[in-house]
């Protein structure tokens, strides 16, 4: 949980200094780009849950 709480931090500080100094945000701003990373991190999930 402390890993959950400190990333969202992280991700929240980096967005808002992004926006604060008018630079584009550092992550994908099209669908398909996002999705690619959401679907890595599950298929990461899914193996590591067959694996144990």
């Amino acid at each position: 949980m402390k890993e959950i709480l400190m990333s969202s931090g992280v991700g929240f500080a980096v967005g808002a200094l992004c926006t604060f100094l008018r630079l584009p945000i550092p992550a994908p701003n099209v669908l398909p780009g996002v999705l690619t990373i959401v679907f890595m991190y599950f298929g990461y999930l899914t193996i590591k849950w067959f694996i144990q």
